[in-house]
């Protein structure tokens, strides 16, 4: 994956892999530990704090870009009346053959088939920034079906503090709207001007949490890679202390994505 500047859209373009449906099939149906994977998202404790915070179980909650649904398994064991979709069908059939009573079916974010005001959640965990055309559709879709005074919960690769002061000094190439560069992967999103494209679709912000400071650490500064990796990877007591740590000072400053929670107001529509 490589990373580009885009100074007039304040933004990383990051290019690699197109986020293609066989792109997200090849990366989700790995046999491997399928069953525990989808389990794995009952320990997510992200997920369960901040959906916790501002919503009481037995409310609605949609996973919307729900990959194996894991977030919808864990938004089950907590209490909350769960929902998920995805566009890639074999990945949702996967998931329905071994989880029958999971919520989840393949859906295009941009249009829901769900009624309006149906949800009091929507969770989006880093779906908006692989739309090379924008996201705008998404959140009018979003709003759509969140009920007045619900909430949207995002997450996006952040074009972070460290990120900025690196396209200061050059680090990344420039692009603009006329750059031929190959196959477009994601956005890294400047994090005003998502807050304000999103307020004028009829929300707003209550919250924002950087986070994977780890991961936008050493994905930025090259000679601390190596030793972060480790950092990243390890799934002890004690790098698991270390990551929450380096979070905590870091995040602000470096973290790799950034969740965004946002309310729905009557009196924005």
């Amino acid at each position: 994956m490589n990373k580009y500047y885009d100074k007039e859209n304040k933004r990383l373009v990051v290019i690699g892999e197109p986020a293609t449906e066989k792109f997200w099939e090849k990366h989700w149906l790995d046999p491997k530990d399928f069953e525990q994977r989808v389990k794995a998202g009952a320990s997510f404790g992200i997920i369960k704090k901040y959906t916790s915070k501002f919503l009481t179980p037995k409310a609605k909650v949609i996973d919307a870009g729900c990959g194996i649904g894991q977030n919808v398994y864990g938004l089950n064991q907590w209490g909350y009346d769960a929902y998920g979709i995805d566009f890639t069908d074999e990945v949702v059939k996967k998931t329905k053959q071994i989880f029958p009573d999971l919520k989840i079916s393949t859906q295009d974010v941009r249009k829901l088939d769900f009624p309006d005001n149906f949800f009091d959640g929507y969770w989006s965990l880093g779906v908006i920034e692989h739309f090379k055309d924008g996201y705008d559709d998404i959140i009018k879709e979003a709003k759509r079906v969140i009920k007045n005074d619900g909430y949207l919960f995002l997450t996006v690769p952040w074009f972070s503090p460290l990120r900025r002061l690196k396209a200061r000094f050059g680090s990344y190439p420039k692009i603009d709207k006329n750059s031929d560069i190959g196959h477009f992967y994601e956005f890294m999103l400047d994090r005003a001007q998502l807050v304000k494209t999103i307020q004028k679709q009829g929300f707003k912000l209550i919250s924002c949490h950087p986070n994977d400071a780890v991961k936008g650490l050493k994905d930025e500064i090259f000679f601390l890679r190596p030793v972060l990796q480790r950092v990243y990877d390890g799934r002890g007591f004690f790098t698991r202390a270390l990551r929450g740590l380096l979070t905590i000072i870091f995040a602000s400053f470096a973290g790799h994505i950034i969740l965004l929670i946002f309310k729905k107001h009557e009196n924005n529509l």
